[in-house]
């Protein structure tokens, strides 16, 4: 089961933590909220599998706290 560990404010900074999960090992999924189409102000929810949500998480809140 996926999931929502973060929801990014844009597609850029969903992307950014994607690769950021990546390449620590953690498989990611994206997903809009709310609307098929992507604008600049369209909020993405990262998903990851459901045994790894610790990790990402405790990944994402690190590379913010940089």
């Amino acid at each position: 089961m996926w999931t929502v560990i973060y929801i990014a404010q844009n597609n850029n900074v969903a992307k950014r933590y994607q690769d950021l999960l990546v390449q620590e090992g953690v498989l990611v999924q994206l997903r809009l909220v709310g609307s098929a189409h992507a604008t600049a102000n369209t909020s993405v929810e990262i998903l990851v599998p459901e045994s790894e949500a610790e990790e990402a998480h405790e990944i994402i809140t690190g590379y913010m706290g940089e």
